[in-house]
């Protein structure tokens, strides 16, 4: 009975979604944003997450008073409402434009290092974090040119699942899921010379032991794993949030990942550096950031 109740509920919820986001579709991206983000920043602080949210920034920055936390954590709610009105949108939210770098929609300063990457003739590994719109790197990527693939989770609801990867396919190149094959798949992306990048910046059970805005905490060994495998050069991407629905996309690396004293990367170091460097990325925007999942544990 509860089985047939839950696969009920999974229909149920998968024609849902499939309807907001025709709904959303038909509407300019500026308003879904708008309204999402509001919808967001009023909903969110009575869901359970919000005590997530304020045990991960009261552990993170523990010199900042309540009414702090509580205004940068109503911000990552509108932040993650902004998200996903902008989901359906992503086609159209894209319009950078090479000739004019600082105009338009998303700005980037960083171009050069897309480019770079697109002509060395080598495989790379990109990393990025749960910050602004997080799914612009991956677009950022395919829209240069470089041939890509991406790390990404598959929802549980096959019906949300199969919008998604119809939504994520045409912008992002290969689409590797994370399951039981995903590192070998990862393996056959660097080995055809693609572009590989994935969201680092979660709890990962298997991964090795990081310090994370000074309390341990376990990291995704991914990034550092395959580039000590196929040593090819290492970037990380961030998405910062502007007025006026914009984005500024910035680019960091290659970078010189530690190594070993046999000159092999080293994993543990190499991840923590990772970690150092997006816990950096959040510190500058901490409003931007996706504080409703359990890091530490």
């Amino acid at each position: 009975m509860r089985r047939q109740l839950n696969l009920y509920g999974e229909r149920i919820l998968g024609r849902l979604v499939k309807w907001l986001i025709r709904l959303l579709r038909r509407a300019d991206p500026d308003r879904t944003s708008d309204f999402c983000g509001s919808a967001a920043r009023r909903i969110g602080p009575w869901l359970p997450a919000h005590r997530i949210g304020q045990a991960n920034l009261r552990a993170a920055f523990p010199d900042k008073d309540t009414a702090w936390i509580e205004a940068t954590l109503r911000d990552a709610w509108e932040n993650l409402g902004r998200v996903a009105g902008e989901y359906v949108h992503m086609a159209r939210i894209w319009d950078f434009d090479p000739a004019h770098p600082d105009t338009g929609r998303i700005q980037t300063d960083d171009a050069w290092l897309f480019d770079q990457l697109r002509l060395d003739g080598q495989p790379a590994l990109c990393f990025a974090a749960h910050l602004a719109n997080w799914e612009l790197p991956a677009i950022a990527a395919a829209a240069h040119g470089l041939p890509s693939a991406v790390v990404y989770r598959m929802p549980n609801n096959k019906a949300v699942a199969r919008e998604i990867v119809r939504i994520r396919a045409p912008l992002m190149g290969r689409l590797i899921r994370t399951r039981a094959q995903a590192a070998l798949e990862m393996a056959a992306a660097l080995s055809a010379g693609e572009h590989l990048g994935m969201v680092v910046d979660q709890h990962f059970s298997r991964g090795v032991d990081v310090v994370f805005f000074g309390r341990q905490c376990k990291a995704n060994p991914s990034v550092a794993r395959l580039a000590r495998r196929f040593d090819c050069p290492v970037v990380g991407v961030r998405v910062v949030r502007l007025p006026d629905h914009r984005f500024r996309i910035e680019g960091f690396g290659p970078y010189d990942l530690p190594r070993d004293q046999d000159g092999q990367v080293d994993v543990t170091a190499a991840t923590q550096m990772i970690t150092t460097i997006i816990e950096g990325w959040v510190r500058e925007n901490p409003g931007q950031y996706l504080w409703f999942h359990r890091r530490w544990r």
